[in-house]
């Protein structure tokens, strides 16, 4: 039902067990992107359950926890979950996506205003190879009736 929207998804992904990090992202997602409900879905996942998903960021249980934007396109990772508190971090990392920074970068590499301190500028673009989304695969079967995106009435 969620992927119907259309609206991208801020994902934290987490171990079960782990109720410091959900509870830090619910606060900082309270914080910082309250603004941003209705252009974003905010959700929390089990590692565990949604390796798949983690996989497709070269990422793993071990790993967790993990902020990342599925736009249905591509994920996008959070740079690092201990810059979650850092006031408006999270919310660039959204903006970013909306304007299509992240997406630029992801092909691309880093915009050349975006230069790392002590990093030489070589003027080379760098291309990525960006993982697809997994949650687009979700969608409801072609070869099932539905009475969801159909052109037709089949009854």
């Amino acid at each position: 039902e969620l992927t119907e929207e259309g609206l991208p998804f801020l994902i934290l992904f987490h171990l079960k067990e782990d109720s410091d990090s959900l509870e830090k992202f619910q606060n900082e997602v309270t914080r910082q992107l309250i603004s941003e409900k209705g252009s974003i879905n905010f959700l929390h996942a089990d590692c565990d359950k949604f390796r798949h998903p983690l996989l497709h960021i070269q990422k793993t249980p071990a790993d967790c926890p993990v902020i990342a934007i599925d736009s249905f396109r591509h994920m996008y990772v959070f740079p690092d979950f201990q810059d979650l508190t850092v006031p408006g971090k999270l919310k660039q990392f959204v903006l970013d996506l909306h304007s299509g920074k992240l997406h630029r970068e992801f092909h691309h590499g880093p915009d050349p205003t975006d230069s790392t301190p002590g990093q030489e500028e070589t003027g080379k673009e760098v291309a990525s190879n960006p993982p697809e989304s997994s949650f687009q695969k979700l969608a409801p079967s072609e070869t099932r009736y539905t009475i969801l995106g159909r052109d037709r009435d089949e009854l």
